[in-house]
């Protein structure tokens, strides 16, 4: 099967995050809430953040990606309405 569209997939864009005086991470998507990480896991998502691009690991720790496949899983018999 082909592609519609040219088949690219947009850039992560919009992410934000803070680091809290007690050690917790924030982020945001377009300047709403969209995750909050505490302790070791927000230790992680920093050496994460600093070693990459911060807007992709940002989607992915938000679950806010596209993985390419939304268009078969709204059509399978699970997901009928």
């Amino acid at each position: 099967m082909g592609t519609t569209g040219g088949g690219r997939v947009s850039k992560a864009q919009g992410f934000t995050y803070e680091e809290l005086g007690d050690g917790s991470v924030v982020m945001r998507h377009h300047g709403r809430r969209a995750a909050v990480v505490r302790g070791g896991r927000a230790e992680r998502f920093l050496r994460e953040v600093a070693s990459g691009d911060a807007q992709l690991v940002m989607a992915r720790w938000t679950g806010n990606y596209r993985r390419g496949n939304e268009r078969s899983a709204r059509q399978h018999p699970r997901n009928a309405g």
